[in-house]
């Protein structure tokens, strides 16, 4: 038998020895009140599944107030909301999207009558609306147009702010239009509201899910001369710095997983609140290998969570939002 070293003093396994002592030194705890519950709305009178999202639905108007009520209980503060538009809706010019009477403002006065509490996070971008798809409005030659973009963004942003939205979370990636929605949401008394920029939003293959879920896949074309290219760390820093310049409460990076980098890199640059958006891909890639017995899905989920934490996040965009505070709550119970 191999007798201790009595010389060796420093022992990290110490603080590992049991579970009550690893929670005890546990540098990073998850928290209802950093997850951010993304969630999908639109005007049917029935709940749908989502088939490239399993797991997740497009909530009917009277479903997601059921949906929200819930997670409000266990504990989640803050919901994004990002609307299915019925196709004849679309246009080119994407009016939709600052329509008083459309689908996202009446959800936004119904939760907040009826949870007044809940944070109300909306999208702020054209290509659940533009019948092009894209996040801006696109000319005759396929380019997508910056200037006239941003004037459709900063009606989109007063028409949330004035139906109650505590939050606007420009998710569009034009060029000034942090700055242009503060100007504008400012001049028309909303300065209490809110911007969340999605302010290093990568031009990623994880977001194929989600486009299926809003129906909002380009027509024609890519998102790479606007979203960011994934090759890149540093630019990252120089889109921070010019969304809190012009007026950003919080950025965000998107995706979370692939971008730990990032993340870490512009939360130790910026002294405002930093989010991460654990994107559809990422929830599909664990929802297939937990169906299939690859792996523990509990366990991968917190620890892909846990790691966005330690990586930067102030606060995490998750589908699994309201499952994780069930269990949160259970074990703090």
């Amino acid at each position: 038998m191999t007798k201790p070293d009595t010389h060796q003093t420093i022992r990290p396994r110490r603080n590992r020895k049991s579970s009550a002592i690893r929670t005890l030194c546990s540098e990073t705890r998850l928290s209802c009140e950093s997850l951010i519950y993304p969630v999908f709305v639109h005007e049917s009178a029935q709940d749908e599944e989502i088939n490239s999202m399993p797991g997740c639905k497009r909530w009917s108007p009277a479903g997601l107030l059921r949906e929200l009520s819930e997670a409000h209980s266990l504990g989640i503060g803050a919901v994004v909301l990002f609307p299915a538009i019925d196709e004849q809706l679309k246009s080119r010019s994407a009016t939709e999207s600052y329509n008083e009477d459309g689908l996202i403002p009446k959800t936004i006065m119904a939760i907040k009558n009826e949870i007044p509490d809940l944070a109300v996070i909306t999208d702020v971008a054209l290509d659940p609306y533009n019948s092009d798809g894209h996040d801006g409005l696109v000319d005759e030659n396929g380019r997508i147009l910056n200037d006239e973009t941003v004037e459709v963004l900063c009606k989109q942003a007063i028409c949330h702010a004035r139906s109650g939205a505590d939050i606007v979370a420009p998710s569009d990636m034009m060029d000034g239009r942090v700055g242009a929605i503060r100007e504008a949401l400012d001049s028309d008394g909303s300065t209490e509201t809110s911007i969340l920029s999605y302010t290093a939003k990568y031009a990623s293959s994880y977001y194929g899910p989600f486009r299926g879920a809003l129906g909002s896949a380009p027509k024609s074309g890519d998102k790479k001369t606007y979203q960011m290219d994934p090759a890149n760390a540093r630019e990252a820093l120089r889109e921070a710095a010019l969304d809190i310049n012009e007026g950003a409460d919080m950025i965000m990076v998107k995706p979370a997983g692939p971008y730990l980098d990032v993340l870490a890199l512009v939360a130790s640059h910026v002294d405002v609140p930093v989010a991460a958006y654990q994107v559809s891909g990422e929830y599909l890639m664990i929802e297939s290998a937990a169906a299939a017995g690859w792996i523990n899905r509990e366990e991968v989920i917190r620890e892909s969570l846990t790691g966005i934490h330690r990586a930067g996040a102030n606060a995490v965009l998750t589908y699994y939002a309201k499952e994780v505070a069930g269990w949160l709550h259970v074990n703090k119970d």
